[in-house]
């Protein structure tokens, strides 16, 4: 069965947040990210979705079950957690849109669907007059003990689509890793095209 992918803004946006919120408590368990998330911390970081005049969430539907997701807004809607990264750059926040996460249920992978959330995000961040698309990947240690031995990153896909690592443009960012009982913070890395 095809997947039904389409964006979703205003109240559609809003009315599907709660199932984000499960799907990224779900998907992001596993490496490299081994999130231990909750609702309610869901439920904080979403609700800045529905207060963004540029934000969009991209679902795909198997028939009325959300089974994935893609999030986006303006940078300058992360600008407290993101702009440190940036100074000194000469990217200037205002002229990039932020492609924030993307979640899959594993039974609906290598469909097309990855491509499908960019193909979205980076049309909606044209039409809003965006010159530039970023998003972050976490970076792990190599030897890491929790990384599968048969994991194979995600960077051949995003150069294929024309991003690139922005040298030295490393954010943090603190979660609770899955068996931890503290958060930690963790270094992301940016990656950009331009449009």
């Amino acid at each position: 069965m095809a997947l039904d992918i389409r964006p979703l803004t205003g109240d559609a946006l809003k009315n599907v947040l709660a199932d984000v919120a499960a799907l990224r408590i779900e998907v992001f368990r596993d490496w490299p990210y081994l999130y231990d998330g909750d609702a309610a911390y869901e439920q904080a970081y979403l609700s800045h979705y529905v207060e963004s005049a540029g934000a969009l969430v991209v679902g795909a539907f198997d028939g009325a079950r959300l089974v994935g997701a893609a999030t986006g807004a303006p940078l300058t809607d992360h600008a407290d957690d993101f702009a440190g990264a940036f100074a000194g750059t000469g990217v200037a926040l205002s002229e990039v849109f932020y492609c924030a996460e993307s979640v899959l249920l594993p039974a609906y992978r290598g469909q097309g669907v990855g491509h499908a959330f960019f193909d979205v995000r980076e049309a909606h961040a044209q039409a809003f007059g965006y010159s530039k698309v970023c998003f972050c990947s976490v970076i792990r240690p190599e030897d890491h003990p929790k990384r599968p031995v048969d994991y194979r990153p995600l960077d051949r896909f995003w150069r294929k689509r024309g991003y690139a690592p922005l040298p030295d443009v490393i954010a943090s960012f603190s979660w609770k890793d899955v068996g931890e009982i503290e958060e930690t913070a963790k270094p992301l890395q940016f990656w950009m095209r331009e449009l």
